[in-house]
């Protein structure tokens, strides 16, 4: 039996997160979802997430905050989507692994998704 992969989705606006998480059930992948920043953290913390797709420009905590409290306690993969290349670069800087430009085909953020998941066993 495969064994799916379980991606925390954390988004703030409802559309995109409807439009992803639906994205990555039909790739294969487990899905919860959600747009509220601390929630994201008390479910990291509870039952890690194999990875979390983070939106940046998020209210009233912004995925940079989201990403600076994870490293805290966490080393799960995030891939970051956001409009601003500038960003996603910062964000990767401070401790995210990859990102994704919005608009984006789920194809591609699926794939990303994999390539991620795929270095952090290699990397074990």
């Amino acid at each position: 039996m495969e064994v799916k992969n379980l991606v925390l989705v954390v988004d703030d606006e409802p559309g995109i997160l409807r439009f992803v998480k639906t994205s990555l059930l039909l790739a294969g992948f487990d899905v919860i979802a959600t747009s509220n920043a601390q929630q994201a953290l008390a479910f990291a913390r509870s039952g890690e997430p194999d990875i979390i797709v983070l939106d940046i420009y998020m209210e009233p905590l912004s995925g940079f905050d989201v990403l600076k409290e994870l490293r805290s306690f966490s080393l799960v993969p995030v891939v970051i989507v956001t409009a601003r290349k500038e960003a996603a670069e910062m964000a990767v800087a401070q401790g995210a692994n990859a990102y994704v430009l919005k608009p984006f085909n789920p194809d591609d953020l699926a794939h990303k998704i994999r390539d991620v998941l795929d270095e952090a066993v290699e990397s074990d």
